[in-house]
């Protein structure tokens, strides 16, 4: 199957799980997860939320993000892959002056 994200409406979730600003996204959503096409306005955030039945991948495409993941910090750009498990919490801001670019993965488990 092709998941083509230009044909896609683009859909504007604003302060998303208790987060800052606008997190905008393109979505293949079924009963096995969501695959997605993302991004975030600078210093835009998605609020922390716990993985209760998923996991999640997320690959940066452009930008460079602050992940708070369980009770630490990681920083990554583009190239960088962050993985939540099932069971684990994460939030992500954008630190670029520029729309943070990402393509993300969650699984329902």
């Amino acid at each position: 199957m092709i998941i083509d994200f230009t044909a896609m409406e683009k859909k504007v979730l604003h302060e998303f799980k208790g987060g800052n600003k606008d997190f905008a996204a393109q979505m293949h959503v079924d009963e096995l997860g969501k695959i997605m096409k993302g991004s975030l306005e600078p210093g835009a955030s998605i609020g922390m939320h716990t993985h209760d039945t998923s996991s999640e991948i997320i690959y940066i495409l452009s930008g460079t993000a602050s992940i708070l993941y369980d009770d630490g910090t990681e920083e990554i750009s583009a190239g960088g892959c962050h993985y939540c498990p099932k069971g684990h919490s994460h939030s992500m801001r954008n630190l670029s002056n520029e729309d943070l670019l990402f393509f993300a993965v969650v699984p329902e488990q």
